[in-house]
C-alpha cells in the first residue's frame, strides 16, 4: 500500500501518494510518487521521467533556485516546479526509470533499458497513470534535460492518452550529446556518475551495453583501440574507466562508440521525431551550442502542431527547474484542459536576439530575410569582408604550437577580429568555418568561439564550433554556411598537408550594437576558465589533444581561410 500524507508549500496544500507501482508490460514495475491537490478529483497529469532519483525531485519543495555558479546548482534537479504544478491545478507524477531509484529491472547502455526502449516504458507507465483515479485521462510531460529527451522518447511511442508534450532544453542527438565534432565532451560522465554539480544516476542495477553485446574478444579490442588514441590514453579517468569500468558503464559504453552509427541512432529522438503526432513545444537557451542544433533539428522534423523558443542567454537554465512555467501551463492549459487562451495563433518560432535584446518571429527557422556571405581571416588578426589578395609567399600563415596539457597549463588561443560595426548588424542563422589548415601530427581538435566584445573590452559568447581533424568529411546535407559531417569514420590527417576544414558554427541570433566587434577564436584546447565557462557545470569540458601539435592556419589569395555567417537583411 502506497505511503499518504500532505505537506504544506508556500500556503498551498498537497497531498503525497509515495512509491506507487506500475506495472510494465514484461513483468517489472516502476516506482512513482504522485504529488496533487487536496481536492478529492480527477485532474489532468504532468509526468516526469528520468534516472536521477525521484526523491532528489523532491528537493523542488525546499530548495530556492539556484543559478551558475551557485555550488548548489545541481544539473539532475530537472523534474519541475512541485508546488506550482499542483497550485495550476494538476498532477504532478515523478516516475524513475528501470534500473535507477526504487524501480525494478535492469538498465542496460545509453538511454537503453534492459533491450526494452525507454519509449516502451513510458507509454506502460502513461496508459497506467490513465487508468488512476486522480487522472482525468488527459497527460503531459515536464522536466527539462534528461527529461526532455524522455518526453520525446514517449510521444514517438504514441501512447493514446499523452496529448502534448513541453520539452525546454533537451538532449536529442546522442551521439552530439557525446561528442561535439567528434570530440568528446565530459557532461555525459557528470549526469551519470554525479561530478561538478551533478548528483548523477541513482543506480540500482546497470549494465554495460557493450559488455552485453560483444564477446570478450571484441570488447578487448575496443578497448585497446581507445587505448591507441593519443587523447585518451592521456587522460587518467579515460584510461581507468577502460580498465574498470564497474560503477561506470554507461561512460564506458559512450568512451567506446567513438564514432555515429547504431548506438547513437536507433533510439535517436530527431530519428523518431516524424513518427510523434500530438502538439509539441520545444523551448531552448543560448549559449548551449549543440542542444540549440539538436532543437531545431528536432523542431523541424516534428509533423503535428509545434512551437519553437529560442530563449536569452545564459546557457543553463535553474536548479531545481522553476523556469518557463508560465509558457509551459499557458501550452498545457489549452491542450489539457481545452482552454482557448490564443497559443495556438502566435508565430511559431520566437527567437531572443542577443545584442540589441529583442525578440523576432517567423513561421520557420531561420527567418526569410537571411542572406550568407563571408568574413575572411586577414593579416595582423583582422577579419574583412573582402579577401586577400596575395599569395602564399606574401601572406605568411598564422600559427600556434600546443603542447599536451601534461605538460603545460597554457592553452594557445588564436584571434581575429572585425573593425567596429559602424551600425547595428543582425546574424540570425547558422554559420560555417572554413580554414586552411597545416599540422604536424595526424589528428587535432579544432574548437571556435565567436564573441561580442563591447568598446569596454566586456564580451558574450555568441556560439562556437567544434570539429576533430579526422572527422573532416562533409556529407551530402552540406549547404553554404551550414555544414553537416558524418562521423561514422575517422580519417587520419596527412601531417605537413594543407587541408580545408569546415567547421559547423551552431545556431545563433545575434545583433552587434555600433562600436561592438565580432572576434573568433580558434584553439585545439579550451582556455581553463573564462567568461562563458563559468556560468557551465565544471564538467563541460571537451577532451583535450593528448598530441603536440603544430598549427599553421593559412589565409592568402590561394587559401581563402573564412566565416560565412547570416547576415539578415531586414532592419534590426
Amino acid at each position: 500500500m502506497a505511503d499518504f500524507k500532505t505537506w504544506e508549500a508556500g500556503g498551498e496544500k498537497i497531498v503525497i501518494r509515495k512509491d506507487l507501482r506500475a506495472p510494465m508490460r514484461d513483468g517489472i514495475s516502476l516506482a512513482a510518487d504522485v504529488y496533487h491537490g487536496v481536492d478529492d478529483k480527477p485532474r489532468p497529469v504532468l509526468l516526469a521521467m528520468s534516472p536521477y532519483g525521484k526523491e532528489l525531485q523532491s528537493q523542488s519543495l525546499m530548495l530556492p533556485p539556484q543559478r551558475r555558479p551557485s555550488p548548489l546548482w545541481d544539473g539532475c534537479l530537472e523534474a519541475g516546479d512541485i508546488a506550482r504544478i499542483v497550485k495550476e491545478d494538476y498532477a504532478h507524477v515523478i516516475a524513475d526509470l528501470r534500473g535507477s531509484g526504487a524501480s525494478g529491472g535492469v538498465m542496460v547502455g545509453n538511454y537503453n533499458a534492459g533491450g526494452v526502449p525507454l519509449g516502451q516504458d513510458a507509454y506502460d507507465l502513461i496508459e497506467w497513470i490513465a487508468e488512476q483515479p486522480w487522472c482525468d485521462g488527459n497527460i503531459g510531460m515536464v522536466g527539462v534535460s534528461y527529461f526532455a529527451s524522455m518526453q520525446v522518447l514517449a510521444a514517438a511511442e504514441r501512447p493514446p492518452h499523452l496529448k502534448a508534450i513541453f520539452v525546454s532544453g533537451g538532449h536529442y542527438d546522442f551521439y552530439e550529446t557525446s561528442y561535439h565534432g567528434g570530440i568528446l565532451w565530459f557532461m555525459p560522465r557528470a549526469a551519470r556518475e554525479g561530478r561538478g554539480g551533478d548528483s548523477g544516476i541513482a543506480v540500482t542495477n546497470i549494465k554495460s551495453r557493450m559488455q552485453e553485446e560483444l564477446s570478450p574478444e571484441e570488447l578487448a579490442e575496443r578497448v585497446e583501440a581507445r587505448l591507441a588514441d593519443p587523447d585518451v590514453v592521456k587522460w587518467p579517468n579515460l584510461a581507468h574507466v577502460l580498465y574498470y569500468p564497474k560503477n561506470r558503464e554507461l561512460w564506458y559504453d559512450i568512451i567506446l562508440n567513438e564514432l555515429d552509427g547504431e548506438y547513437y541512432e536507433e533510439r535517436n529522438p530527431i530519428t523518431l521525431a516524424p513518427k510523434i503526432d500530438i502538439p509539441v513545444y520545444v523551448q531552448i537557451n543560448w549559449g548551449r551550442g549543440w542542444t540549440v542544433d539538436g532543437s531545431i533539428e528536432l523542431f523541424e522534423a516534428l509533423r503535428g502542431p509545434k512551437k519553437l523558443d529560442l530563449l536569452p542567454y545564459p546557457p543553463m537554465q535553474e536548479r531545481p527547474f522553476h523556469e518557463v512555467h508560465d509558457d509551459m501551463f499557458r501550452w498545457y492549459d489549452h491542450w489539457l484542459k481545452g482552454i482557448d487562451n490564443g497559443v495556438m495563433d502566435e508565430p511559431a518560432v520566437n527567437a531572443f536576439v542577443e545584442g540589441t535584446r529583442q525578440w523576432t518571429t517567423s513561421e520557420q527557422w531561420p527567418p526569410n530575410e537571411v542572406e550568407y556571405r563571408p568574413l575572411y581571416l586577414r593579416p595582423r588578426r583582422k577579419l574583412s569582408v573582402k579577401p586577400e589578395p596575395l599569395g602564399t609567399e606574401f601572406a605568411a600563415p598564422d600559427g600556434f604550437y600546443q603542447a599536451p596539457l601534461t605538460v603545460t597549463d597554457q592553452v594557445e588561443v588564436l584571434s581575429w577580429s572585425t573593425e567596429p560595426f559602424h551600425e547595428t548588424t543582425e546574424m540570425i542563422g547558422t554559420g560555417a568555418a572554413h580554414l586552411f589548415v597545416e599540422i604536424d601530427t595526424d589528428d587535432t581538435n579544432f574548437i571556435l568561439r565567436l564573441w561580442d566584445t563591447a568598446p569596454d573590452g566586456k564580451r558574450q559568447l555568441v556560439t562556437t564550433g567544434y570539429l576533430k581533424a579526422s572527422h573532416r568529411e562533409l556529407d551530402d546535407r552540406t549547404t553554404e554556411g551550414n555544414p553537416y559531417h558524418p562521423h561514422t569514420r575517422s580519417v587520419p590527417v596527412d601531417p605537413g598537408k594543407i587541408e580545408e576544414y569546415v567547421v559547423r558554427l551552431y545556431p545563433f541570433a545575434n545583433a552587434f550594437k555600433p562600436g561592438h566587434r565580432l572576434e573568433v577564436e580558434l584553439s585545439c584546447n579550451e582556455p581553463l576558465a573564462d567568461t562563458h565557462n563559468s556560468l557551465l557545470p565544471p564538467e563541460a569540458m571537451h577532451l583535450p589533444s593528448g598530441r603536440a601539435t603544430s598549427h599553421k592556419v593559412y589565409r592568402d589569395a590561394t587559401h581563402q581561410s573564412r566565416l560565412v555567417l547570416p547576415f539578415t537583411t531586414r532592419k534590426a
